[in-house]
């Protein structure tokens, strides 16, 4: 009965850990890394055929985005979740599969005429279909066996439509314990979802820590984030600019488009009748499909007032949908004053980066964040001030307001973790904190252990712990990536022939750090076989 920690140790995306338990071996979640990899992770100890299924607590690419990889290489268990995660990973796989195909593509097309060896995508579309097929809809509460020795159920975490934090019992012979795995944990008092719901007890507890060291502005409520999009929309407006706002497709569009559809309903901004505001984002607009049309218990009051009395939440007048690429690229032709939603949220990717490249420039124009920007993406940069940026080939000026609707994130903050940590009716045995920044992460672990009594750690990637015994069989320091080796993008990227051998590469780094304790003979026959492959290849620069 062993857990060991792989992805999202120390860093906010990646997600994935792995479980022995009766002689079973699962995953819990199986993510795509966004942003700049800061530490090396260790691999998934197994070959993906020998993965017998995958617990996955929501559809967000940095938990699910690698499912299709895994199948890629062999996985052929089930893969359980919600059904609402069902139903947004069928079409957010098939997106990130496609990405992958064109990124080749356009990759190879580079490459030939450099006379440079090709690319292949991280996965295909054959892929990501494969591992649909996969996808088990389990209901929030119900407790099912998976595997034998293994039971799980959902509980609803208001993070994203369908996210859960899974509980799950383990037993080896005589022995049985309970894990809770948090997911994502949702921000209180937010639109569409309901709250984060409480898990009573359980021996250990692995949560995330994205906000685990600061807190959101305070909003009254929902009304205060209606008031302040409408004054960054009316300012705006006024100067005759664009309200650019680099938007997670899944989740965060829906709620900007139910803040506008009541902003337009109540008249809050003036002299500016019909604004328009257009959707460009094809994987947004399907995800809008399906949040209408899920079961109205995934959803709060407010929002389930407003399906019985014959609304759609997420419509309005001046609502324009871009799908094609000739239509995404005709918005920047519209000289009116309008509101652009577009992703990707972190402007890694996608068509945000050409309504930034035509706005980011111009003093009339707003770029307005509405979530969370990881460490090395150009949301990052942009939100802490820099002066222009790349895009295209073409360096842009950047003169546009740059606003953030404060509170909105889809993460708890520190204090919404630790309300739901402390919702345990009994404290756990121990409680890992991952999913979080270096300093958030650590942070947060001390927050736990000296403020709120509990025993805390943050693991590195390769820790290993056996759940049964309740000790650390295997503990490892953070490995840092060499800067020159670190990607840059969101990962959504082709890691291509170059990628794969990156990825050695960081192996070896973190392989040769496991050998500060062992013999100097040992050590000096390691080194010259390295040293001889070095020499080796120089040879071939």
């Amino acid at each position: 009965m062993k857990i060991t920690f792989l992805g999202a140790t120390h860093e906010v995306t990646g997600s994935c850990t792995y479980l022995e338990v009766n002689g079973h071996k699962l995953l819990v979640d199986c993510g795509m890394e966004q942003g700049v990899n800061v530490f090396v992770n260790e691999d998934i100890p197994v070959p993906p055929s020998e993965i017998e299924c995958v617990l996955l607590t929501h559809a967000h690419i940095d938990h699910s985005g690698k499912l299709p990889w895994l199948y890629k290489y062999g996985f052929r268990g089930s893969v359980y979740a919600t059904e609402a995660t069902c139903n947004l990973c069928n079409i957010m796989l098939r997106d990130s599969a496609h990405i992958q195909e064109f990124e080749a593509e356009w990759q190879n097309r580079k490459a030939q005429r450099a006379g440079k060896s090709g690319y292949e995508p991280l996965y295909t579309m054959a892929d990501a279909e494969g591992v649909i097929r996969k996808l088990r809809p389990v209901p929030y509460g119900e407790r099912i066996q998976v595997l034998d020795g293994v039971d799980i159920a959902f509980t609803d975490v208001g993070h994203l439509l369908g996210s859960g934090s899974i509980e799950v019992w383990m037993r080896e012979g005589d022995v049985e314990k309970k894990m809770v795995f948090s997911g994502d944990i949702g921000n209180h008092d937010r639109p569409i979802l309901r709250d984060p719901q409480p898990t009573l007890e359980a021996d250990y507890v692995m949560i995330e820590s994205t906000y685990g060291n600061r807190y959101h502005e305070k909003h009254e409520e929902e009304q205060d984030y209606v008031r302040q999009l409408a004054d960054v929309i009316q300012r705006t407006l006024d100067r005759g600019g664009n309200v650019v706002i680099p938007s997670f497709a899944v989740g965060r569009t829906q709620e900007i488009l139910y803040f506008i559809r009541q902003i337009k309903e109540d008249g809050l901004v003036r002299g500016h009748d019909g604004f328009k505001v257009y959707v460009d984002s094809p994987l947004a607009n399907e995800a809008t499909s399906v949040f209408v049309q899920s079961d109205r218990n995934y959803f709060d009051d407010n929002m389930r007032a407003l399906l019985d009395a014959g609304k759609n939440p997420l419509f309005f007048p001046g609502l324009e949908i871009s799908v094609t690429s000739d239509e995404s690229k005709a918005i920047n032709f519209d000289m009116s004053p309008k509101v652009i939603l577009s992703a990707s949220g972190m402007c890694e990717a996608g068509r945000i980066r050409h309504h930034l490249k035509h706005n980011l420039w111009r003093k009339e124009s707003t770029i307005l964040f509405v979530g969370y920007q990881a460490v090395g993406t150009l949301g990052r940069s942009i939100y802490e001030g820099t002066k222009q940026v790349k895009l295209f080939g073409e360096e842009i000026g950047v003169s546009a307001q740059i606003d953030t609707l404060a509170g909105i994130s889809g993460h708890a903050d520190k204090e919404g973790l630790l309300k739901w940590i402390n919702s345990f009716e009994k404290k756990p045995s121990l409680v890992f904190v991952n999913h979080g920044e270096d300093e958030s992460c650590k942070s947060f672990a001390e927050c736990l252990e000296k403020e709120n009594g509990f025993r805390a750690v943050a693991p590195y990637s390769g820790t290993i712990y056996d759940l049964a015994a309740g000790e650390c069989v295997k503990e490892t320091e953070g490995v840092l990536i060499p800067k020159e080796s670190k990607p840059s993008g969101d990962g959504m990227r082709t890691e291509g022939f170059f990628g794969n051998l990156a990825a050695a590469g960081r192996r070896l780094t973190g392989l040769i750090s496991k050998w500060r304790e062992r013999p100097n003979k040992e050590i000096k026959r390691f080194t010259k076989d390295v040293e001889d492959l070095c020499d080796k290849w120089e040879k071939e620069l």
